[in-house]
């Protein structure tokens, strides 16, 4: 049978201390709860370890033999906690991110600096991808996942919303004119999603009453090459705020039926596996995240 560290502990503290009742007090144990530790170190290694009178133990030539490789396990294992104690003071390791490539370019991206800056020893290692991921098979930490969730067995923080909007470049509308209402846009080229259909349905009222469901002009299969071509003045795109909002600003992109739009917010999660070795780097990730894009969603 396999001793024990808190058995080693006991014994080392009997000899330190000169009595079971001393140890027994140094360690904040019972007596006989230390005498039993002892008694059971003895058993599972077949030897006395301590000679023992009515007030004073005496180690026996096995004590003696055993207590350096005892001292040498308890400070070992000092040695293991204040390395773990160091390492959350200072954490350390990679994080695997994945990311839509629109999120990761417009809101991860931006804050990456501060955040190597505040956690040095942290190596990050970010993955861009429009569809859902395996975690385990695509080896990733955490993943920032926008929409309904589905995956119940993942762990799930949420980081915010982001509210969707119609845009197109002017160059498009000085063409084919700004559609006024829902109705105008059977008139137009509308881009949308091949890939990932449930995102073709636009916060605009349709005709059941529900979010308008579009059949796209030009499909793609990810949101950059989307903004890529409205940006080329092929249509109109519906997209969240945090990836258009600096291309209205700086007029590359006009809103479209601003007026008429729904307030349909998506929610942004991040999604992860609860692991024990992870989990700082994870938290300190997603706190130090969460607290800087606030504004940008």
């Amino acid at each position: 049978m396999k001793t024990t560290l808190a058995e080693h502990q006991v014994f080392v503290a009997v000899v330190d201390s000169g009595s079971i009742t001393a140890a027994a007090e140094r360690l904040g144990q019972t007596v006989s709860g230390v005498s039993r530790g002892l008694a059971r170190l003895e058993d599972k290694l077949g030897t006395t370890l301590l000679a023992r009178t009515t007030r004073r133990v005496k180690l026996t030539e096995e004590g003696r033999e055993l207590l350096p490789h005892a001292r040498a396990l308890l400070d070992a294992a000092d040695d293991a906690e204040q390395a773990m104690a160091l390492r959350r003071a200072q954490p350390a390791g990679t994080l695997r991110i994945n990311a839509a490539p629109t999120f990761m370019q417009s809101v991860i991206v931006p804050q990456i600096g501060a955040f190597r800056a505040r956690y040095p020893q942290i190596t990050l290692a970010l993955d861009t991808h429009d569809r859902f991921i395996d975690l385990l098979e695509q080896h990733t930490d955490v993943a920032i996942r926008i929409g309904t969730l589905e995956d119940s067995t993942l762990h799930a923080r949420p980081l915010g919303h982001t509210r969707l909007r119609l845009v197109a470049s002017p160059a498009y509308l000085a063409r084919h004119g700004i559609p006024q209402s829902a109705a105008d846009l059977d008139e137009h080229s509308l881009l949308g999603f091949n890939q990932m259909p449930h995102l073709n349905a636009w916060p605009l009222r349709g005709a059941q009453g529900r979010d308008l469901r579009i059949t796209p002009s030009v499909s793609a299969s990810s949101a950059s090459t989307l903004i890529a071509l409205a940006l080329a003045g092929e249509g109109i795109a519906s997209m969240a705020d945090y990836v258009t909002r600096e291309l209205v600003a700086d007029g590359r992109l006009q809103p479209v039926l601003s007026d008429r739009i729904e307030d349909r917010r998506q929610a942004i999660h991040a999604v992860y596996y609860r692991n024990t070795a992870l989990s700082l780097r994870i938290e300190l990730f997603l706190d130090f995240l969460a607290g800087r894009i606030a504004g940008l969603l």
